[in-house]
Formats: C-alpha cells, structure tokens, sequence
C-alpha cells in the first residue's frame, strides 16, 4: 500500500504550531516568543482541567501501535489538529461522522469501524444527549474498541453516565485542549488531574486516572525555559546560508530536548528548482545513519539475548568466511574498524550484469529501468569482499565492510532478513512510520527526497533508490546503507536510545547494552561499538565545538546526521540532499551541521547557564 501526501494536510495544525502561527489567544502582532507563552499558558490550563475517568483497564496510554486504530470525529472543530498529533505517534484513520454518512448507510457507522482494533472519538459533550451518538458509542464500547474525547463543562458529565470506556474530558474545545488531549492517548503528555467535585453518582469528586510520559511530547521551547528566537534565529541563518551556497536545495532540522520536541522545521526544496517545498515528513535517504538505525540496534538487541558474542570471531556466525583470513576476525574489533578490514573493494559491473527490463536472471532493481543479474553478489560482491586483503590490525580504518559482515551476522543468528528484523523488533512497535528498506514500495515518489543525478552508473536521478552503489548492488538492502526515513522516526528510535532502551513502557534494549556500545570502546579511535562519538581531540570540534564527552550517533554521506548528547538529554537531527545534482562537499566545508548543533546548545545554555557539560 502506498502511503500518499494526503496526510499532510493532518500535520498542517502542528506545523502552525511550531512556527507561532495561529494560536488561539494570539494576535497577529505578537512575536513567535509571546505566542509560544500564550500557547505554553494555554497548556497548563488544559492540564489543569483535563481529566482521564474509567481507566481502570489500563487503555490509556496505547501500547501496542502495530494495531488498526481510527479516530473518529463526531462534530469535533479541532478534529485536524488532533489527528495530526495521533499521526505523530502512530498510523491513525482519520474519519469524520458526517462525510461519512453516505458511505455507512449499508454498514451502519459500528460496521464499519469493524476493520479498527481501537477507535478514538472525538466529541462535542452536548452530542451525547443525542440517542444515535450514543447508541453508536455503546456499540463500539461493548466491542472494547472505544476511547473517548469529550470537549465541554463537566457539568455535563451525567450525560457520560452510560459510559464505561476510557474517557479524557476536557473544559474547553480549543486548539491547545486537543495537542493535549491528543497526546494523553499515547503517553506524550500525562493526565495527572481529579474532578474537584461530585457532577453524577458515577463521577465523583477525587475521580481521575493519573498516567506517565512514556513516549516523544511535542511542544514549544518555551515549555522548557528555552527562547525559541535563540533557536530559530540561528537555525534559520545556517540552513539558509547552506541553501543560498548550494550546498542542499533542502533540509529538516529537529530537536528533542528532555523527550520533547521543541523544534521540527522544513527548509527550501527537493530541487533548486524549488518545484517541491521540503516538508518535515518528507522521506530521506539516510545513508550510514544505516549503520547505527538499523544494523546496530539489531546486534545490541541480539547481544542482549546472548546470540551474539563480542568477542567470538566472524567465522563463528558466517561459515563462507571460514577458510579465509577473516575468519579470526573478531566482531568487536569489526564493530570498531580496527580489524584490518580495507575500507572498501573495487565492484566492477559489467555489459553482462546488467538489463534494463527484469527477468527472472536480472532481479535486482538498481533504478526504474535497470537491473543487475541475481548472481552479482555471490559471484562478484561477496568473493571479492571475503577475499579482500587485510590491513594492520588495532589500527583505526573505517570500513563500509563492517556492516556487510555484521548484517551476514545478524541475519543467520536473528533467522530473518535485516529489513525484516527491524522492523518487527523496532520500527513498527516504536510507531516509526516510514523507516525502513525500498520505500517506493511503501509510498509515493513525491515523498521521497531525490539525491543525486547518477551520470556514471544508473544514469537517473535517484529518487527512492538508495545513492550508495554498494547497497544498490544488493537490491537497496545494506547493513551500511539504504535505509529511508523521516526526522520524526529518528527521533523516536534515538530517544528510546537515549531513555537506556525504553519507549513507550517497552525495554527494547537493555540499559547496559545501551551503555556499553554507546560509550567509547577504542584506545586508537573515538568510536564505541557501531556509534561514532565525541572525539576527545578537542582540536577537531567533532561532532561540533559545544558537545559533551558523552555524545554519541553517526553522520551520512547523502547529508544527514542524528547526535545523541546523554548529559544533555538532548537528540539533534539534520536530515538533507546534499548530493542533488551532484556530490558536493560544501555542506561539511561550510560547517553546517556542526554549526546547528553548537547554535542549539547556545540556546540551551543560555536558559539555563549553570547547565552540566558533562565534559
């Protein structure tokens, strides 16, 4: 199924958000610092009013995301500002009780939710005065499928009487009451209040379930002391300067600062062209952010379950390096480039490799209208690679080979494909929408960020196909490359990182795992285990002058980078094309990933100048 931009409209509310535009209580006059305040004001009020009842089975906060799950608005007005924050957290059903008529009139509305596992309604507290909304409530409650959104005074409540599911009533119907609300049903935000009198039998004073924040909040920097001019002002000069420079036509840029994020902004275009404004879920090719994303995780979480050993050599796990010198090779040293492994091969294709229409002899796509013969890996890439000669042991190399090792690895001990792997342990539990191997199987090429205009092997621009010419060798799926994904997705992954394992109450990877290749492994190299990290020559300000010792994530060749700062508790991600139309080197020349990160950490520092380093 391909997923399409019709979504986006969804996001149009949060976007606004972010930006400073629209709030309600805000005029048009005020800056983005007064509105962020109006908006941050609004919110606490919404907290202090919102309130969690019958939540005796736990429902709230969902759990399990790899469920259908609907939201459904019954006369909501702020029902495209909800869903877009549901969206957030997982793939929600957007459905409106009134478009919708037509369509049930066989069904019936019951009938047709039946496909959804969870159905969250949205819902004015005067329409449950109405017997059809409430008869269509009860159904979906004797189903167990149904959570409710109820907008209103809690006079009101005794209309609520018959209702037994889960329920967040706030007082008013406004923009700031549903990004609240909205975030409650999956743990971005926590219902902490009580009813502060007796409204019913049923609903008594002292009512009220109280939750924890388990998964990502999306709010302002305000919320954390933090003035959003001292991030956007910068952040805003630096890409913009990169876009003038050509060195990207676009970017993403995200900040998670103590599990919320407090900045998530687009710039310029796909193209120079500007024909395709960059939008903050827009599709990246992530390159090496491969490495650490998809085939790291994997091994941190089969080290946790003891199928993997460190210290056990690579001929243990892959039978066909048994014979050859890398058989003794340690996967450990392999993590840390430091196994004498060169830093890449020479893969020639041939006239004969190659066609440009599929068969069942030519089944790798390499591009729309090329294809490479399913026995280049085995007959050319993999020979060459086991065969390669050997470099000085314990000397640092960085080695794309690392990963296709690793992956042979991690697919014999996990008995499953890498792509699938991940995304049943990882990317579909986490609610990560878009992560993952060949995206246009999955969505829209309009979606897709293109990289480069390829005038030396597939002669296409690449659009949806992975850049490196290593991992297109192997169909687009790599341990080193070949993963796409949007800002959001690696958000959420880096900061189940970052809480030692742990979103949205489930342990993926143990904390000590956690520590262990996240921290610096290397007496010759920065590197832990996978990661890259701070380098401890102050000299080369890497990742960037104002890191702390403890920052650890990866950088990659198509632009993109994701750091990790522990003593921060802070997630910087910079997503771009810097290879459209062709390789240029200007974005690293210019700085301007590390720029951003220490423009960020200006800002944090400057709400908070006591902050610990952590250096």
């Amino acid at each position: 199924m391909l997923h399409s931009r019709k979504g986006r409209f969804l996001q149009l509310g949060f976007l606004f958000l972010l930006t400073g535009i629209g709030f309600a209580g805000a005029s048009k006059e005020e800056s983005p610092v007064k509105k962020n305040l109006t908006w941050w004001q609004q919110q606490k009020e919404a907290k202090r009013s919102t309130v969690l009842l019958n939540n005796q089975t736990n429902a709230v906060p969902i759990l399990n995301l790899e469920q259908k799950i609907a939201s459904l608005s019954l006369g909501a007005s702020q029902s495209i500002l909800f869903d877009s924050l549901l969206n957030k957290y997982t793939t929600v059903t957007s459905l409106n009780g009134e478009s919708l008529a037509k369509d049930t009139l066989t069904l019936g509305l019951a009938g047709y939710l039946a496909p959804y596992k969870k159905v969250i309604v949205q819902i004015p507290a005067e329409e449950l005065q109405y017997l059809p909304n409430l008869s269509l409530l009860k159904r979906l409650q004797a189903q167990r499928k149904l959570l409710l959104a109820v907008y209103g005074k809690k006079e009101l409540l005794p209309l609520a009487d018959a209702i037994m599911a889960p329920m967040v009533w706030t007082e008013e119907e406004s923009p700031a009451s549903a990004h609240y609300v909205a975030q409650i049903f999956f743990g971005g935000t926590a219902a902490q209040a009580k009813l502060d009198r007796t409204y019913s039998q049923k609903y008594q004073q002292g009512l009220g379930a109280t939750t924890q924040i388990s998964r990502l909040t999306y709010g302002v920097p305000e919320e954390l002391g933090i003035n959003s001019s001292d991030l956007q002002q910068p952040i805003d000069a630096i890409v913009g300067e990169a876009i003038q420079q050509k060195a990207t036509p676009g970017a993403v840029v995200m900040v998670v600062k103590d599990g919320t994020v407090i900045f998530n902004k687009a710039y310029g275009s796909h193209t120079y062209d500007n024909s395709e404004p960059t939008q903050v879920d827009d599709i990246f090719d992530l390159a090496s952010l491969t490495k650490t994303s998809a085939s790291t995780v994997a091994l941190m979480q089969l080290y946790d379950h003891k199928k993997v050993d460190l210290n056990a050599p690579l001929g243990t796990y892959i039978p066909s390096v048994g014979q050859t010198n890398k058989a003794s090779l340690k996967v450990k040293q392999v993590l840390l480039h430091e196994s004498g492994l060169p830093a890449g091969v020479s893969l020639p294709v041939g006239a004969q490799d190659l066609q440009k229409s599929p068969s069942e002899q030519f089944s790798v796509q390499l591009a729309d209208s090329l294809f490479l013969s399913k026995d280049y890996f085995k007959e050319v890439l993999w020979p060459r690679m086991v065969q390669s000669k050997l470099q000085t042991p314990g000397k640092y190399v960085y080695s794309d080979l690392t990963m296709y090792f690793m992956k042979e690895v991690i697919e014999r001990q996990a008995k499953a494909p890498l792509q699938e792997y991940v995304q049943q342990e990882f990317y579909a539990p986490l609610g990560m929408q878009t992560a993952g191997y060949l995206p246009l199987l999955r969505f829209e090429k309009s979606r897709i960020v293109p990289t480069e205009k390829d005038t030396y092997f597939r002669k296409t621009l690449l659009q949806g196909y992975v850049h490196d010419g290593g991992a297109a060798r192997v169909g687009g799926i790599a341990g080193h490359a070949g993963l796409f994904g949007t800002a959001n997705d690696m958000a959420i992954l880096h900061q189940m990182l970052l809480n030692k394992g742990s979103y949205g109450n489930q342990q993926y990877i143990s904390p000590e795992t956690v520590e262990l290749f996240t921290s610096r492994q290397s007496s010759v190299s920065r590197r832990g285990l996978g990661f890259d990290r701070w380098d401890p020559d102050t000299s080369k300000h890497y990742p960037s002058q104002l890191a702390s010792s403890q920052t650890y994530g990866h950088t990659g060749y198509t632009g993109t980078c994701v750091w990790v700062d522990p003593a921060r508790n802070l997630v910087y991600i910079f997503l771009s094309n810097r290879v459209y139309p062709s390789v240029s080197n200007k974005l690293n020349t210019l700085k301007i990933r590390p720029r951003i990160q220490d423009a960020i950490y200006k800002a944090l520092d400057k709400a908070n100048p006591t902050a610990d380093m952590g250096s």
